[in-house]
């Protein structure tokens, strides 16, 4: 998987104007481009020493936002709801639902490199639960023939299939 170039990196710093109160929008963008869903060492080291943003600050937004990754992901983060409210309203069912499609546990990303699959923190859909988010795309926990369809949906990249599937937001 070809990584992301400085020229790359640098030109995605140019349209934040190197701004380093844009830190989290650049990092975003830079993992997004990376093609790897990951923010590389390479990368946040010339982010620090463009915005002259000390190294250690990036390593804390890298590593205490769950958005973020160090490590390589798939094209698409599944992340299943563990909220309180989720787990009790199903949350247990959609993440093995997910991990049994998907053929990964946790934290483990399929063959294909098109899904990683994770456990996540609340995203605010505590009325719908066993949430769950595909990119920015947040969906109700359903039956598995349901949650097969969302994942069909994305590796088909057919957003078409997809339309009536995105149960919140």
């Amino acid at each position: 998987m070809p990584e992301l170039s400085e020229s790359q990196a640098r030109a995605i710093m140019a349209d934040f104007h190197d701004d380093p109160q844009r830190l989290i929008a650049i990092l975003l963008d830079i993992q997004e481009a990376s093609g790897a869903n990951r923010v590389e060492k390479k990368s946040a080291l010339l982010v620090s020493e463009t915005l002259g943003v000390p190294l250690t600050r990036i390593y804390e937004i890298l590593t205490f936002y769950s958005m973020f990754s160090l490590a390589p992901r798939g094209k698409y983060l599944v992340e299943a709801c563990e909220s309180a409210p989720c787990h009790f309203d199903g949350g247990e069912t959609t993440l093995s639902h997910l991990a049994d499609i998907l053929g990964v546990s946790p934290g483990e990303t399929t063959a294909d490199g098109l899904f990683t699959l994770e456990k996540s923190a609340c995203f605010g859909a505590c009325g719908h639960g066993g949430a769950f988010k595909i990119g920015d795309e947040a969906y109700r926990g359903g039956s598995r023939n349901q949650i097969a369809s969302v994942i069909r949906s994305y590796r088909e990249n057919s957003p078409r299939l997809r339309e009536g599937l995105a149960w919140l937001y």
